[in-house]
């Protein structure tokens, strides 16, 4: 089927694409709002509603061939991943970090996702969608550098995923991993509820059917922990799980990852940490910790012992899997 892609402009070329992901309730609500502030503001853009997993960054990268210069996204964490995907020509070695299609191109914001835990880390909390809409309306009128933010970008790849991958904000493996799984596959009742609730819903799910496996973690080629594990996680920004504080010092353009490591804990004990990583308090347990480096690798030893991985929400396989950063690599559009 071929792909349609709606205007509302007028002038001859465009320079601004905005995606909606239609499958997401709460982006199909968002977006006339969006699109009222815009045409009120006179605004030139493109719009088109994704189809199916994968669409953000394709439409993407062709937009950006094409001459494009804002990508904006009407959805969540995934979609907005999808389409960072879009930004670079992927490469086949994780030790090659892929090239840009257009180095000045920016990606706007316009959250409607369940948890949004990137544009949370940027703005330090869950700014209305207004504030964002603002944003990229600023930068649409001025279409300059100004208004706009370098941030880091993963760049991810492990044996069981057809492809590398990108990661704005952070991957999740263990119970991370099962619990993005367990929220993917919520119904109609489950999705009334905040993303707060959802994902706490889904980790308790989670840990009832966990059980800690061998795990070894290397951050810039050094061993720096080996046991049994209950969740790895490498993070860009300080939020995962719908507002969770996972990695509280992380910082989205430091050139570093941050690696957080929970070790030994009973089912007891996560429960009780569960409300403490809202605010970060987990981090003083004794069992939890965090390495920063520039490159990460998460390596299980056998098939059966495999943790999922999910990546700003998405499923991209289980372990081993290998991470590097990519300092400054992509333009947002931000205050």
């Amino acid at each position: 089927m071929r792909a349609t892609i709606y205007h509302r402009h007028v002038v001859n070329q465009p320079r601004t694409l905005i995606l909606i992901n239609k499958a997401a309730a709460r982006a199909r609500r968002a977006w006339p709002i969006v699109l009222k502030h815009l045409e009120a503001a006179g605004t030139h853009f493109d719009f088109y509603e994704t189809t199916r997993p994968g669409d953000a960054a394709l439409r993407t990268r062709a937009a950006l061939g094409a001459g494009m210069t804002t990508i904006a996204i009407v959805g969540g964490d995934g979609t907005l991943s999808e389409a960072a995907e879009g930004f670079f020509d992927l490469g086949n070695q994780l030790e090659c970090p892929p090239a840009p299609v257009n180095r000045q191109a920016a990606l706007a914001i316009l959250p409607a996702g369940t948890g949004d835990d990137f544009a949370r880390g940027l703005m330090g909390h869950r700014a209305p969608l207004e504030q964002w809409t603002t944003l990229l309306i600023s930068h649409c009128q001025k279409q300059n550098e100004q208004g706009t933010r370098l941030v880091d970008v993963i760049y991810g790849a492990c044996d069981s995923y057809p492809s590398r991958f990108i990661c704005l904000n952070a991957s999740t493996m263990g119970i991370g991993g099962e619990t993005a799984s367990r929220v993917a596959a919520q119904g109609g009742f489950m999705r009334r509820f905040s993303g707060e609730v959802r994902f706490a819903a889904a980790a308790i799910g989670a840990l009832g059917a966990w059980r800690e496996r061998p795990v070894r973690v290397l951050v810039d080629n050094s061993v720096v922990i080996v046991g049994r594990m209950n969740l790895v996680a490498v993070g860009n920004g300080p939020y995962a799980g719908g507002g969770m504080m996972l990695s509280p010092r992380a910082q989205v353009d430091d050139g570093k990852l941050d690696v957080v490591t929970a070790s030994g804990l009973t089912r007891a004990a996560v429960i009780r940490e569960l409300p403490r990583i809202h605010s970060g308090g987990h981090v003083r347990n004794t069992k939890v910790r965090i390495t920063q480096g520039t490159t990460v690798r998460v390596e299980t030893f056998k098939p059966e012992d495999g943790m999922l991985i999910e990546a700003d929400g998405n499923l991209r396989g289980r372990t081993p899997v290998e991470f590097c950063i990519m300092p400054g690599a992509l333009r947002i559009v931000a205050g």
